[in-house]
C-alpha cells in the first residue's frame, strides 16, 4: 500500500454481511422495540469507514474489531452487554482524522445522536458513547466487562503475526505522512510505552492468555526499532 492509496470500499459481498452483522445488532440492542430502518445507519458508519484518509482504521479493523469480539464471547464467554459492545466497535473510530486529537470525542457523540435516533434507550446510548471515549486509554476499570471485551479486541491487532503486525505500523505511518519523521517516532514510542506500562494489555481471561504475551513482544520489537535499539 502506497501513501497515495486510498481506502477502498468494501466489495458488495463484505458490504452485505457486515451490513446484515449491523442490522442483527441494532435490532438485539433494541429488543423489540420500534425504531426507524437499522440499514441507512449502517450504510452511513461503512460509508465513514471507507473514507480516503484511512490506511489502518478502515472496513477492515471494523471487521475485524467484529470478529475479536465474536471470537471473545466463543473463547472466554466474557459476559457484559455484547450488543452494546458490538455497537461501540461500530462507533469507536467512525469520525477519523489523522490529524485531530478528539476523533473519540466526536465518534462517542455520533453514537449519542445516531442511537438516540435509532431507538436506543438513555441508559444505552450513555453506555455505548462512555465504551467509545475508553478507546482514547484501552484501560477499562477492573469489572468492566463491556469495556474490557471492546479494549482487548480492539488491541487484538497487536498480537498479530510479525508480517501482519509490520503491515499495520506501515499503514498507521501513512496515516500519518503528514508528520516529519522525527516526530512521528517520538508520539509513536510515547504511544508504545503507554501500553507496556499498562499491567496487562489484555483484560479478559481469553486475551490474557491467548494475545498477551505475543503483543508485547511485537510492540517491544517496535520500539526497539523506533529508537534505534534493534
Amino acid at each position: 500500500m502506497t501513501a497515495e492509496t486510498t481506502s477502498p470500499k468494501p466489495p458488495a459481498d463484505q458490504e452485505r454481511e457486515l451490513l446484515r452483522r449491523w442490522t442483527s445488532t441494532l435490532r438485539a440492542a433494541r429488543a423489540g422495540r420500534a425504531g426507524p430502518d437499522p440499514l441507512p445507519y449502517g450504510q452511513n458508519l461503512l460509508a465513514r469507514w471507507s473514507e480516503p484518509q484511512r490506511r489502518y482504521h478502515t472496513v477492515d479493523h471494523l471487521r475485524a474489531v467484529l470478529d475479536r469480539i465474536d471470537e471473545l464471547t466463543d473463547q472466554g464467554g466474557e459476559g457484559g452487554e455484547l450488543e452494546l459492545v458490538r455497537l461501540a466497535a461500530w462507533f469507536h473510530d467512525a469520525v477519523y482524522l489523522p490529524d485531530r486529537s478528539e476523533n473519540e470525542e466526536r465518534s462517542a457523540a455520533l453514537a449519542e445522536r445516531a442511537l438516540t435516533e435509532a431507538g436506543l434507550t438513555p441508559r444505552e446510548v450513555t453506555e455505548v458513547a462512555r465504551l467509545v471515549r475508553l478507546t482514547v486509554t484501552h484501560d477499562p476499570a477492573p469489572g468492566d466487562l463491556n469495556g474490557e471485551t471492546l479494549c482487548d479486541a480492539d488491541l487484538a491487532i497487536l498480537a498479530s503475526r510479525p508480517d501482519t503486525y509490520t503491515g499495520y505500523t506501515r499503514a498507521i505511518r501513512e496515516e500519518y505522512a503528514f508528520v516529519p519523521d522525527p516526530a512521528f517516532r517520538e508520539g509513536r514510542a510515547a504511544i508504545l510505552r503507554h501500553l507496556l506500562a499498562l499491567p496487562r494489555l489484555f483484560r479478559t481471561p481469553y486475551g490474557a492468555a491467548a494475545w498477551e504475551e505475543t503483543a508485547r513482544a511485537n510492540l517491544e520489537r517496535e520500539l526497539a526499532q523506533l529508537t534505534g535499539r534493534d
